[in-house]
């Protein structure tokens, strides 16, 4: 039996975004014969700052299964009752009880029982939140009582953290894929144990842009300190960014990984 194909595809960024995984998701299905899609969607919003219900539904509709957030899901209180009505739009498992939402989800794909896991780093972000390698120790000891196919967006800063992260939960997960930066990085690979890893997924939005808001506002940021008001760049050539995984459905260990690169010059 072929393994399990599953597409990631880093944060998308408001509009741009959106455009991108409605013009690309199809042709990535068919291109990758991809069994599950799993996007991360804490910017997509229409100010590239956190997701509307509104949003998260279109997703789901264009064919997504499981949506990741990180520290900007919370920015717009509409997507609070969202959070605990909707199971597989996810926010980070660490942090404290009794907010909105789940940390995972399990979903039934082809037949194949897969658990998507959300946590967040703490290095270099001001939430105080739970020790997420402790998290997420605790979390797959249970999950995988039901099946070894475990898939975790760690949506962190710094690299030293994410690859420490991976090389803890090697052989405990299928795979391990990082979110948050914004920056594609070149170090997709299988860790020893047989999880698939990468630092960051990228994302989706405007090339030449700074994490996918216009450059102006924020040079200005740098170079006078003063606050500025950030505004999505919605100036083509565009791109959309992650990586395609295929696990074996039966160990639940990573058999390819494969880094996923769109760029698209048709003006939103």
């Amino acid at each position: 039996m072929a393994g399990l194909k599953i597409l990631f595809i880093g944060d998308l960024v408001g509009i741009v975004g959106m455009t991108m995984l409605k013009r690309w998701l199809p042709k990535l299905v068919e291109q990758y014969s991809v069994d599950m899609v799993i996007v991360n969607g804490e910017n997509i919003a229409s100010k590239g700052r956190g997701i509307h219900p509104k949003d998260s539904d279109a997703m789901f509709n264009l064919g997504v299964h499981v949506i990741t957030t990180g520290n900007h899901v919370f920015a717009l209180k509409e997507i609070y009752p969202h959070l605990n009505s909707t199971p597989k739009l996810l926010r980070p498992a660490n942090f404290p009880d009794g907010v909105p939402g789940k940390g995972f989800v399990q979903v039934e794909i082809k037949g194949a029982l897969v658990t998507v896991i959300n946590l967040m780093g703490r290095v270099f972000f001001r939430e105080t939140l739970s020790c997420p390698f402790k998290k997420a120790d605790q979390i797959v000891a249970a999950v995988r009582l039901k099946s070894p196919i475990v898939l975790v967006d760690f949506h962190a800063e710094a690299t030293s953290e994410k690859i420490a992260f991976g090389l803890h939960m090697d052989g405990k997960i299928s795979a391990m894929v990082g979110t948050h930066t914004h920056v594609q990085t070149a170090d997709e690979k299988i860790l020893p144990q047989g999880t698939g890893y990468i630092t960051d997924l990228g994302s989706s939005g405007s090339v030449f842009s700074c994490l996918g808001m216009s450059s102006g506002p924020i040079i200005q940021r740098f170079i006078t300190q003063l606050p500025q008001t950030f505004v999505v760049d919605t100036e083509p050539p565009y791109q959309l960014t992650g990586v395609c995984i295929e696990v074996d459905r039966t160990t639940g260990k990573t058999i390819d990984i494969k880094r996923v690169n769109v760029i698209d010059e048709q003006r939103i």
